[in-house]
């Protein structure tokens, strides 16, 4: 169906762009040092931080790679959150009351605490590699919506939806980011809700029929005690790799502990990190049954990883009421805008906090560095829309997104938990970890067929344990490491 036939679509879906960039852009006047910029001044409440964690863990990889995983599985998926929930309390109990002795503005200031400047730097690069690799997949998935909309070419999708995304995170900063998260994810929300109630409404005999079908055939199924090195969607490997997965990303990703950095203390803190699971788990319940429903409508037909990705979003345009089209794909540009304003200020974040300011001793003024800030954001952008051109070539969305973290999640997970639960390893330890772990990662991932879902540990696992025999090798030096600001 071609865009000049959906006038009212498209109108329902430019009134919500120029909306919430609008509503973004209203918090420009809040901006006046690096921690209103980046945390929000400490003035979020708690339970907006909760919803703007749960926009950055979702995001569009979510909302169109989450249903072709039920379309062509089953729930299996389900026991990769399962382990997203013992690892918030890991986090809780582990990181949150390191970042709360003193005011950080970002995770590997931390690092800096404990082991030295150079351990830092490495420890952000690696951040700033990782989110840039992920997040401009992330883009790319986005690119696909738009490009359905508007029948545009790729690079014209990109451009345009970090375009109207820099505008109000180049204004707004870290509160424009959690408040319109929270504005942003109450709308994808009420997009899949609706798409559901209509998706099920047009199967004859409704859910009973949906069971009928799907239930002899295990796409019910959501537990698999079956062991397994190379099927990411075992019990196994979804509570366990899950566990580390979300401890690395939630506890060492700026992308998120910026977030928890924002709350006033550490028990707000926890309050919106536990919140948030609950949260998550609904949403990829609900993405995963979508799935299901579009697997029974289409009749079961076999489609290839291209379809897969469009599958949700051709739906929506294509076969949901006028109006209601417009309301869903908006929903889904809104989740897409929400991870990537919170992406290019944490990635500005750490560009400047844990790179610029240092560079240059902190001698300027705090307006010159609110203004770098803001620079380092548009530079992100245009790094985010290149990458996402080339994204296209990197398989499904959803599994390109996660597995792209994975690969050096685990590198920072060894090396903070080498920082918070041992004394004796120092900074060349630290490093020799890192080194190690990078190795044992890039192998891993070139040469083996072991999922994503197991990289997380692994990468995790050697970096430690690599850090803490070095230690008996290598000089430590730690209380002078520990002195270094």
């Amino acid at each position: 169906m071609q865009t000049f036939e959906r006038p009212v679509d498209l109108a329902v879906i430019v009134a919500y762009l120029v909306g919430v960039t609008w509503f973004g852009a209203r918090f420009k006047q809040s901006q006046k040092t690096l921690k209103d910029y980046f945390l929000g001044g400490n003035e979020a409440p708690w339970w907006a931080i909760a919803l703007s964690i749960v926009s950055a863990e979702t995001s569009t990889l979510t909302i169109i790679g989450t249903p072709p995983l039920a379309y062509s599985g089953s729930y299996v998926f389900l026991q990769v959150v399962f382990g997203y929930l013992l690892a918030r309390i890991v986090i809780s109990t582990i990181f949150l009351p390191r970042y709360f002795e003193g005011e950080l503005y970002t995770a590997y200031e931390l690092m800096q605490r404990r082991f030295g400047p150079n351990v830092r730097k490495v420890t952000s690069a690696i951040f700033l590699v990782t989110r840039a690799l992920a997040e401009g997949v992330r883009v790319f998935a986005i690119s696909i919506v738009i490009a359905i909309l508007l029948h545009t070419g790729g690079l014209t999708s990109i451009l345009f939806i970090i375009c109207l995304t820099l505008f109000y995170t180049f204004e707004g900063g870290m509160t424009a980011v959690i408040w319109t998260d929270v504005l942003q994810m109450g709308m994808y929300v009420l997009g899949a809700v609706v798409s559901f109630v209509i998706l099920l409404g047009k199967i004859p005999g409704g859910w009973n029929h949906v069971t009928e079908l799907a239930g002899p055939l295990g796409k019910l199924k959501v537990f698999d005690f079956s062991w397994s090195w190379t099927n990411p969607y075992t019990f196994w490997a979804g509570v366990i790799g899950g566990t580390f997965l979300t401890t690395a990303s939630h506890g060492t990703d700026q992308l998120v502990v910026q977030r928890l950095l924002s709350a006033g203390n550490e028990k707000q803190s926890r309050r919106a990190l536990m919140l948030s699971w609950g949260v998550v788990f609904i949403q990829f319940t609900l993405f995963l049954t979508i799935g299901l429903l579009l697997w029974v409508y289409g009749d079961g037909k076999a489609l290839s990883k291209y379809d897969l990705d469009r599958l949700y979003p051709r739906f929506l345009w294509t076969a949901l009421p006028v109006g209601v089209a417009g309301l869903a794909m908006a929903a889904i540009l809104a989740a897409a805008m929400a991870n990537l304003s919170a992406a290019l200020n944490s990635l500005a974040s750490a560009t400047v906090v844990d790179f610029y300011q240092p560079l240059t001793k902190g001698r300027h003024s705090a307006a010159h560095y609110l203004r770098m800030s803001k620079f380092s954001t548009v530079l992100w952008g245009a790094v985010l829309a290149g990458i996402a051109v080339v994204a296209s070539q990197w398989g499904s969305v959803l599994e390109s997104g996660l597995s792209i973290a994975s690969v050096t999640l685990g590198i920072l997970l060894g090396v903070f938990l080498l920082g918070v639960l041992t004394k004796r390893p120092g900074e060349n330890a630290a490093i020799a970890g890192v080194l190690a772990g990078a190795a044992t990662m890039l192998y891993v991932k070139l040469f083996t067929k072991i999922p994503f879902t197991w990289w997380v540990l692994i990468g995790s696992s050697v970096t430690f344990g690599v850090g803490w025999l070095s230690s008996f090798l290598l000089k430590s030096n730690v209380d002078k490491e520990k002195t270094r600001a």
